[in-house]
């Protein structure tokens, strides 16, 4: 399975709602995870530009963007971003298809 990175901030409206009713939220993104065959590896509460940073495994990429965007339109949280992520030896095979890539683009202008 595809590994992702999802980094989120929440609303007014999700604050509001933690502060209602505090409670671990891994639960409810796991049983959203489930839906698709996904995972929770680790989920962090973080401080800065992002409240939360998911890292999880699910079957491809619109699966993870799918959940990021499901959980947006509930209004619990004002941003989302899904990125994928990969291991240093997965990321390899990228690097080998980019350098047997490399000089094949034609540039605007060229």
């Amino acid at each position: 399975m595809a590994l992702f990175i999802t980094y989120a901030s929440y609303s007014q409206a999700g604050i509001k709602g933690l502060l209602s009713k505090p409670e671990d939220r891994t639960g409810a993104i796991q049983k959203l995870l489930d839906s698709v065959g996904g995972k929770v590896v680790a989920i962090y509460n973080t401080t800065g530009t992002n409240d939360i940073v998911l890292v999880s495994e699910a079957p491809d990429g619109s699966d993870a963007v799918a959940l990021a965007m499901a959980v947006s339109a509930s209004g619990a949280i004002s941003k989302a971003e899904t990125v994928r992520a990969w291991t240093s030896d997965d990321f390899e095979s990228v690097i080998k298809k980019a350098a047997g890539l490399t000089g094949a683009y034609a540039p605007p202008g060229s």
